[in-house]
């Protein structure tokens, strides 16, 4: 059986059949749906609508000027305000988005990488002035900028000085927000991006490895802080590959941590993942059909040993979810948690000859990329070289080739195509977003104290041509009346913008 051990039970070093003893005996993973559009308004009253559906943790979405550190009055943010997330550019807007949330007994998810520490110290500062100490919130901030190199593409600032404010994230929160997730290590969008199974989870491994080392380098105690590291994956279709998927990532990281790095503590060498339903495997031909896919994904999840799951809805190729369609998704999680019998036993496919072979399968070829790219000098020179972009578009090119000759079927769309689907509503973004949120950012600088806002931001920027950590002054910065696009535009100011030369 490879490198499986029968013996090995849930809960037991290297965790291949989960990292708890029980898994979900006790209690099913966390519900935790994505959601976020238009304003802050908007969002919150969401938020509250699937808190009150029976969701159990929070998932904020931000949208493409707030991922890229502009303001919505910014020229470049022109159409994009609002349109596929919520718009956060000030300390009000995070108080409008946060209203009336129970932030001491809710962990809270947010999909935002390069300016992680930003929306991060609004989220902690808005929390205490609710009396919420900031060592009693709990959550997740993505954090993860070399994958936004490698798959995404919302990054703003180079490599080295990105690496610096991840590093400045893991050694404040360490010390003051404890209970914070510093960092989701994302193989989801390199699998979104085109990616096999086991390259999302090599890739995925072999940037863990860079992000340890540059904390390491920092001075940080590895067990101080490697609790705290969480991954984030694809779920897809292939039910016992995905399942097999995150068992392998599961024991190979445990034993890197151990073996390689030298963590002593069990928290350090277990791998805590979050699961979101394959997106790019959604259709907007017969668009119903995705909440069967989004279920055997879900499932794939769930006997894979995920911690927190997001169901995507079915609308999703066409639009934002409508509060109908992100109640169904909720919906799938809870059947598949309360009826289905799946959390009655820990690791439903232990002792499976095929799962085990799989898992076995899958951790050798993503142990294999993990050594290509550590000999190629880790992740950063990896990217910078193009290796990691161009493995993923070559297994990206080889399945579409597959779907258009017939060889992968897609129900719907290459196979089983029905001439005419029912209408599906869907959700709507006002345009008047874009002139409405200018005008608030522009009221809100109007009311401050310039004066005080501008010297902050004056300590930002010399504090960035140090060594200090800067998580407290993007926060005094905030609470002097900054907004997102001035933090941001500072430290473009200090240390440049990245441009891609792949």
């Amino acid at each position: 059986m490879g490198r499986s051990d029968q013996a090995e039970r849930p809960g037991q070093y290297p965790f291949t059949r989960g990292i708890y003893e029980r898994m979900y005996q006790d209690r099913p993973w966390t519900m935790r749906q994505y959601a976020g559009f238009a304003s802050a308004e908007e969002s919150n009253e969401r938020y509250h609508y699937l808190l009150k559906a029976g969701q159990t943790g929070l998932s904020v979405a931000f949208d493409l000027p707030t991922q890229l550190g502009l303001d919505p009055d910014d020229p470049l943010a022109l159409g994009e305000v609002g349109r596929v997330g919520v718009s956060i550019a000030t300390l009000d807007d995070m108080r409008t988005l946060l209203r009336g949330l129970p932030l001491d007994k809710v962990t809270t998810s947010m999909t935002i990488n390069a300016p992680a520490m930003m929306l991060l110290a609004m989220y902690a500062v808005v929390a205490e002035e609710n009396g919420v100490p900031a060592s009693a919130i709990g959550g997740t901030v993505q954090n993860d900028i070399l994958k936004e190199y490698i798959a995404r593409g919302t990054y703003i600032f180079p490599p080295q000085p990105s690496m610096r404010l991840i590093t400045d994230i893991f050694e404040h929160c360490a010390r003051h927000i404890p209970r914070w997730n510093t960092i989701s290590i994302s193989g989801y969008h390199i699998r979104e991006a085109g990616s096999t199974a086991a390259q999302e989870v090599g890739f995925t491994l072999a940037n863990a490895r860079e992000y340890v080392r540059a904390a390491l380098a920092r001075g940080l105690d590895l067990d101080q802080f490697a609790p705290r590291l969480s991954f984030f994956f694809a779920s897809h279709s292939d039910i016992l590959e995905e399942a097999a998927k995150f068992r392998a990532a599961r024991r190979a990281w445990a034993r890197m941590m151990r073996e390689d790095f030298g963590a002593t503590s069990e928290k350090s060498w277990m791998l805590r993942f979050h699961t979101q339903t394959g997106g790019s495997t959604l259709t907007a031909q017969q668009p119903e059909v995705n909440t069967v896919r989004t279920a055997y994904q879900a499932l794939a999840a769930v006997l894979g040993g995920t911690q927190s799951l997001h169901t995507n809805a079915f609308d999703e190729a066409l639009g934002l979810p409508t509060p109908a369609s992100a109640r169904l998704a909720l919906r799938t999680q809870q059947v598949l948690a309360f009826e289905s019998g799946v959390t009655a036993e820990p690791d439903p496919l232990a002792g499976s000859h095929y799962v085990e072979a799989l898992t076995d399968r899958i951790e050798a070829e993503a142990l294999s990329i993990v050594r290509r790219v550590e000999d190629l000098g880790g992740s950063v020179a990896a990217i910078e070289a193009g290796f990691i972009q161009g493995e993923i578009e070559d297994a990206a090119y080889r399945f579409q080739r597959a779907v258009e000759a017939g060889e992968r079927v897609v129900v719907g769309v290459n196979r089983f195509a029905a001439e005419e689907s029912a209408p599906v509503p869907i959700q709507a973004i006002d345009p008047a977003v874009d002139a409405r949120r200018s005008e608030q950012v522009r009221a809100y600088r109007a009311r401050r104290d310039a004066a005080a806002t501008h010297a902050a931001l004056d300590r930002l920027a010399a504090a960035a041509r140090g060594p200090e950590n800067l998580f407290p002054f993007v926060s005094d910065a905030f609470r002097a009346g900054a907004t997102l696009g001035e933090v941001c535009g500072r430290l473009r100011a200090e240390w440049g913008e990245y441009r891609s030369s792949y």
